[in-house]
């Protein structure tokens, strides 16, 4: 079989290092971000959350084939914050997304616990959003 050994997918080896920024020389404020042991899922997150900030110009990603567990991360910003700094942002928003999705969740299971039990008085405090961006509430297909 030509597949890796899955734990090769996502665990990062001795001394292996997470991410590679390579600065580009052509285009300024540009940066090209090589995201070790991650797949589309994490590229496309990242990618919808860079496209949120109005300091960011481009944002893109690439896997450059299936079996190799990394992708491409292509940044530029109009000089304001650096592409490095705008990723750190971006992902420092998501996982406050996720951190909010996960307590909704908890919400919504204490309350479906609770209304099999037959409690009405379980009311779940109304939740607000603590940023703007992906997630937010626009409209879109990623509102919950």
């Amino acid at each position: 079989m030509n597949a890796p050994n899955r734990f090769e997918l996502f665990i990062l080896q001795d001394g292996e290092k997470p991410l590679e920024i390579i600065e580009d020389t052509k285009i300024p404020n540009a940066a090209t971000i090589k995201i070790w042991k991650q797949d589309h899922t994490m590229a496309n997150m990242i990618r919808a959350q860079l496209l949120t900030n109005a300091n960011v110009l481009f944002a893109g990603y690439k896997v450059p084939h299936p079996l190799e567990p990394y992708f491409i991360l292509k940044v530029q910003t109009d000089g304001h914050v650096t592409p490095s700094a705008a990723v750190q942002t971006a992902s420092q928003e998501i996982m406050s997304l996720l951190t909010q999705l996960t307590e909704r969740f908890k919400q919504e299971f204490t309350r479906k616990e609770m209304d099999a039990l037959g409690d009405d008085s379980y009311a779940p405090p109304p939740v607000q959003p603590a940023h703007t961006g992906w997630g937010a509430p626009a409209g879109d297909y990623t509102d919950f």
